[in-house]
C-alpha cells in the first residue's frame, strides 16, 4: 500500500510567490505551516543576506536550497571569472542561511559554439568544488529541459548532470531532479536508478497542455501530464529522503493572493505527490 505524503518535506520554492518579497513568503510559510523554504538570490538581495537569516531561523523555517547559482559560460577569460566569483558569493549566502544546497543552473552558450559552452560548464564547477565543500555546501546540479539549451542551460538531461557530477564525491555534487525538465525523459527512470545517493533535490510542479508559455508554463500538482508520484516513488527508491520543493512559474499563479497558492499547493502535494 501506497504510504500517504506528510506536510513535513514540503518546501516552498520561493518563485512560486515571485510577488511576495522574503519577509512576505517567511510569514505565508508560517501561517500555512509549510516547514521548509527554497530561497532565490535576487529576494535575498533585496532583504539583505543577514536579515534574511534573522526572518528564517526566528520563524523556525529550514532553507531547502539557494536558487541559484551557475551561469558558467561566457565569452570571455575576464567574464567567466566574474561568473565565478558571483557563484563564490551564492556558496557563501547559502552557508550563512545553512541551506546544504545551492541549486546550479548552468548556464547556456554566449555564441552558437555549444560544446564550448559545455565544456565551459565543467571547468566552472571544478573550480568552485574546493571553495563550496570548504563551505560545507553541497552542489547540485539541475538539469532543465532542452527547449532552454540556448537561453538557461546546456546540460538538458539528466544523464549529463550525473556524467559531471560523477567526476566528485556525493557528498560534494549531485544532481537536482525537477519533474518539469525531466518528466519526458525515455532513460529517467534508468537515470534515477544511476543518481542513488547524488539526488540533492526533488522539485514538482506540473506540464500543462497546451503549453502557454515557454518559460511561464508550470501548472500546480495535477494540473498536467506529469506522472509526479510515480517519478518521487523512483526518487526515494534511489535514497532521496529530502524536502521537495513546490517550484512554478506562472504569472496567472503569481497573481493569485499569496496565501491561497499555498494552501492549494498543500492540497495539490497531498494529493498528487
Amino acid at each position: 500500500m501506497e504510504k500517504l505524503q506528510t506536510i513535513e518535506r514540503l518546501s516552498l520554492n520561493q518563485i512560486t510567490t515571485e510577488n511576495w518579497s522574503l519577509p512576505e513568503a517567511v510569514k505565508g510559510c508560517v501561517r500555512a505551516e509549510i516547514p521548509w523554504i527554497s530561497l532565490w538570490r535576487h529576494k535575498i538581495a533585496e532583504t539583505g543576506l543577514a536579515e534574511s537569516k534573522k526572518l528564517v531561523r526566528e520563524a523556525g523555517l529550514r532553507v531547502s536550497s539557494v536558487c541559484r547559482g551557475g551561469m558558467f559560460p561566457a565569452g570571455s577569460v575576464s567574464e567567466r571569472q566574474k561568473k565565478l566569483d558571483d557563484n563564490r558569493r551564492a556558496v557563501d549566502e547559502a552557508a550563512e542561511l545553512e541551506a546544504e544546497v545551492l541549486v546550479l543552473v548552468c548556464g547556456p552558450a554566449p555564441d552558437k559554439d555549444i560544446e564550448s559552452a559545455r565544456k565551459w560548464v565543467e571547468e566552472g564547477i571544478e573550480q568552485l568544488v574546493p571553495y563550496a565543500k570548504s563551505c560545507g555546501v553541497r552542489l547540485g546540479i539541475e538539469p532543465l529541459h532542452p527547449m532552454y539549451a540556448a537561453e538557461r542551460s546546456v546540460v538538458v538531461t539528466l544523464a549529463q548532470a550525473i556524467d559531471l557530477a560523477e567526476r566528485y564525491s556525493p557528498s560534494d555534487v549531485g544532481v537536482i531532479v525537477d519533474v518539469f525538465h525531466v518528466w519526458w525523459d525515455p532513460d529517467l527512470y534508468n537515470q534515477i536508478t544511476r543518481a542513488s545517493g547524488r539526488i540533492l533535490g526533488f522539485h514538482v510542479s506540473d506540464w500543462i497542455v497546451p503549453t502557454p508559455d515557454l518559460l511561464m508554463a508550470r501548472g500546480m500538482m495535477g494540473d498536467g501530464v506529469i506522472e509526479i508520484r510515480r517519478i518521487r516513488q523512483a526518487v526515494e527508491a534511489a535514497g532521496y529522503a529530502g524536502p521537495i520543493e513546490v517550484e512554478i512559474f506562472n504569472r496567472a499563479i503569481w497573481e493569485q493572493p499569496g496565501d491561497e497558492v499555498l494552501a492549494m499547493m498543500k492540497e495539490r502535494y497531498l494529493q498528487h505527490v
